[in-house]
């Protein structure tokens, strides 16, 4: 059934919004800024730029496509979807252009508010809330990018900036018993979110503050890097293979989308690997959150500051809720495949927009990665 013309209207308007903000946070590129790709992780944002605008053309329109090429060299992960360039070789796309793409996403946004009147209003507003991800994603695979040049340019000078402090420190006590878990009702949420569900918590306090800079450089003088009984056992072996001794862009200073920064004890620490976070937690006598105890203090609405600072590693591995069913076709695709080895991070962080998260978003990442805007807050039994 056809949404009414207002929704499609007020769809159309924050289309428009969204798809202008992405094109806003590469204002300052080059081409060559936006074609290299830094590691096999991170994807260039003329990708990006590209990538989210093929999601709209092959999920959204009909009609020839822009350039049949593009299904190929722009598709992720979509296997409905057909062949795809291989991920760590997107850096090696030096054609199309910056300028190409971009003509690429003016004529996918001419078509879709050409056509906004008999599109699947569902699968649109999937398709912006997918872009916005990917607004977060450009900006942390640009500052991976930067971070390698001795120059150490800024990526994104006029923000968004990170947290400078944290909530002041202490503990939130919770009863636990029967909660619910998960979404429900009519507005959007991904399907791995989905479906609500109960879950039976023991009782636990959950820390008001992220752990800082100079609590984490305690534990860094500590000997928290060299001390095995701290790490699980792959946790360990990554330390070890990799010669890790901080959180990644940490030396003197902390390279950020504005460029080198000096330490400050009292700002969160960031981009730690689930790993390290895991070991800090140990070290410091508590224990990580469950994703479920994450979100029943979402809902509680007892701690200021949960949400948009930085995204907190949960204990929690990325599985299906009990129920779970992906969407069909190949937009399923999306999350359900990659339920096997990830671990859940709650709560968003500064880079994330701010409509585009809620207390059930479940975002995952493999336990050694830390290029996102990653911290942690702590957990304990009562």
């Amino acid at each position: 059934m056809q949404a009414p013309a207002r929704h499609m209207a007020t769809l159309a308007k924050r289309y428009l919004t969204i798809r202008a903000h992405t094109c806003a946070l590469v204002t300052q590129l080059s081409d060559a800024d936006a074609t290299v790709q830094s590691m096999p992780d991170a994807s260039p944002a003329k990708w990006h730029l590209a990538h989210t605008t093929w999601f709209f053309e092959t999920f959204l329109l009909d009609g020839e496509p822009f350039d049949p090429a593009y299904n190929y060299l722009f598709n992720s992960y979509y296997v409905g979807a057909g062949d795809r360039h291989a991920r760590d070789k997107r850096g090696l796309l030096t054609r199309p252009s910056l300028k190409e793409i971009l003509s690429y996403r003016t004529h996918v946004d001419r078509q879709i508010i050409n056509q906004m009147d008999s599109l699947n209003p569902e699968l649109l507003t999937l398709g912006l809330h997918h872009e916005q991800q990917h607004q977060e994603l450009l900006l942390t695979d640009i500052l991976h990018l930067f971070a390698q040049n001795p120059l150490q340019p800024a990526a994104c000078p006029d923000g968004p900036n990170a947290p400078t402090e944290t909530s002041p420190k202490g503990w939130q006590d919770y009863l636990g018993g029967k909660v619910l878990i998960g979404h429900a009702g009519d507005d959007f949420a991904f399907d791995c979110e989905t479906p609500q569900h109960p879950v039976w918590l023991e009782p636990f306090a959950l820390s008001t503050a992220l752990v800082t800079q100079g609590d984490y450089q305690n534990f860094i003088q500590d000997g928290g890097y060299t001390t095995p009984t701290l790490w699980l056992s792959d946790g360990w072996d990554w330390v070890q293979q990799n010669a890790m001794s901080s959180p990644l862009y940490q030396t003197d200073t902390l390279m950020t989308l504005q460029g080198p920064q000096p330490i400050a004890p009292d700002a969160p620490v960031r981009h730690l690997s689930f790993f390290e976070a895991d070991a800090y937690a140990r070290w410091a006598g508590h224990r990580l959150p469950t994703e479920f105890e994450w979100e029943h203090a979402a809902n509680s609405k007892a701690i200021p500051g949960l949400f948009n600072s930085l995204w907190q590693w949960t204990s929690s591995a990325f599985l299906p809720y009990p129920g779970f069913t992906p969407n069909p076709g190949a937009v399923g695709e999306y999350n359900g495949k990659f339920m096997n080895g990830l671990r859940v991070l709650r709560g968003g962080s500064f880079a994330t927009p701010d409509n585009h998260i809620r207390a059930t978003y479940r975002n995952f990442f493999a336990p050694d990665k830390r290029w996102q805007f990653t911290g942690l807050r702590l957990a304990k039994d009562l």
